[in-house]
């Protein structure tokens, strides 16, 4: 599902600026959009989280992460300091869904749902080409953070208890591309972002000898963001 939706944007970002690089159309929509100072929009898109996981003694096995589609939905802040770079804010709310399981674990206690949804708080630079025509194409980049309102962190049970508790806050880096392109009525993005985290989000269980915690040095997400901007 993933890919097909990845082609599926990138196709149609194709063939709209096929068009705009070698038609002869000279009439520019929107032309004066990029040069207010504030502008607003909105964002849809989609996510697949994954965890990065660093030990303190390589496991025999390592511990199965199985991603699914996630959804995003946000705002956007936008402003302008001069023709190829912007300042970006975005917070949004991120849902995403993953499955652990631990091959060292006896199978009836070795899986683990975890559920999450972030409020996300990107701070952004964006660095956009020359407009040609009806499309520009951009680079993003910057730092964000996001609270975890699915974090279980101040749950007193733990995996003994079946219950599976991360960090409330979290810290990234992000990075991506994408593609302005200026309709008749407003201007539509498709952009690609990739999304690390920075700290450990892992609440460890209070046995320090867990299987399930006791040998993770740090339990890290990482993501991709396919969004969709209306401005």
């Amino acid at each position: 599902m993933k890919k097909v939706i990845l082609v599926l944007t990138f196709l149609l970002g194709f063939q709209y600026t096929n068009a705009q690089l070698f038609t002869k159309e000279k009439i520019k929509n929107l032309e004066n959009f990029d040069k207010k100072r504030w502008s607003w929009g909105y964002f849809l898109g989609f996510n697949s989280y994954d965890f990065k996981f660093d030990y303190k003694e390589h496991p025999t096995n390592d511990i199965l992460v199985e991603k699914s589609l996630g959804f995003n939905v946000g705002l956007i802040g936008n402003l302008r300091l001069n023709d190829y770079f912007d300042l970006r804010l975005e917070p949004g709310v991120v849902f995403s869904n993953r499955n652990l399981t631990y091959p060292d674990i006896p199978e009836d206690d070795n899986f683990r749902e975890v559920k999450s949804t972030y409020v996300h708080i990107p701070f952004l630079v964006k660095f956009s080409t020359k407009r040609i025509n009806n499309f520009k194409p951009f680079i993003v980049g910057g730092v964000s953070t996001s609270i975890n309102l699915s974090s279980n962190e101040k749950n007193p049970d733990d995996n003994s208890a079946g219950e599976f508790r991360m960090m409330q806050s979290t810290y990234y880096y992000e990075v991506g591309f994408g593609i302005d392109l200026y309709l008749f009525f407003f201007k539509f993005s498709p952009s690609i972002r990739g999304v690390f985290a920075i700290n450990d989000e892992l609440k460890r269980d209070v046995d320090p000898n867990s299987p399930y915690t006791g040998n993770i040095d740090q339990m890290s997400t990482r993501g991709i963001f396919i969004n969709f901007t209306f401005q």
